[in-house]
């Protein structure tokens, strides 16, 4: 147990640095959008500013998840569980965490063959796609491009929600090992962001 301890340290430590470093990109987002209202006023409209807005999105969404989860800023519904104890509450939890793994585990699947398909992958096997880039026996074919004016390759949006993906599932995994030793009434430390 106490190696899993260590792991969950390890990942609490991570989400909170990615969290602390993501919510700056808040403001990044807020010049993308003065600079659109400013262009659209005073000079010709720019067009990468509204689909630039939405990726600077996505990232502060996806990247930051870990560190809500860390936090507990995630949304509870407190009917019964208000009232219960510690051990309980960490039972229970043990159990509802394997749902959210077993999800996050399924979207980051998909998003795998997502991203393998921008990249000009046109198979069924992304996995096996993303092994044979790294060994040289694959290529990256046609690249997807939004359909927009402006025209972005899609595949860094895509990547980046991967991570943010990964790191959700790691402070998940993260979650249980905690809720895990609270239910067999071990005491931890916890990461204070």
């Amino acid at each position: 147990m106490r190696a899993l301890l260590v792991f969950a340290r390890a990942v609490d430590k991570v989400s909170n640095w990615t969290g602390l470093i993501v919510m700056y990109s808040i403001f990044v987002l807020m010049g993308i959008l003065l600079w659109s209202s400013f262009s659209k006023t005073f000079l010709a409209p720019s067009l990468w500013t509204l689909e630039m807005a939405q990726f600077t999105m996505v990232a502060y969404y996806m990247l930051g998840g870990a560190y809500s989860i860390l936090i507990g800023s995630n949304v509870r519904m407190d009917l019964f569980y208000g009232t219960w104890t510690l051990r309980r509450k960490a039972f229970i939890d043990c159990i509802t965490v394997l749902f959210l793994v077993f999800y996050l585990c399924v979207l980051i699947y998909g998003a795998l063959g997502s991203t393998a398909y921008s990249l000009g992958y046109w198979g069924k096997a992304p996995i096996e796609f993303f092994t044979g880039l790294v060994t040289g026996s694959e290529e990256i074919g046609r690249m997807e491009r939004s359909s927009t004016a402006w025209r972005p390759y899609i595949w860094p949006i895509k990547i980046i929600m991967i991570v943010g993906l990964f790191l959700i599932l790691l402070q998940a995994l993260s979650e249980l090992v905690k809720d895990l030793a609270r239910a067999l009434g071990i005491e931890i430390t916890e990461l204070k962001p």
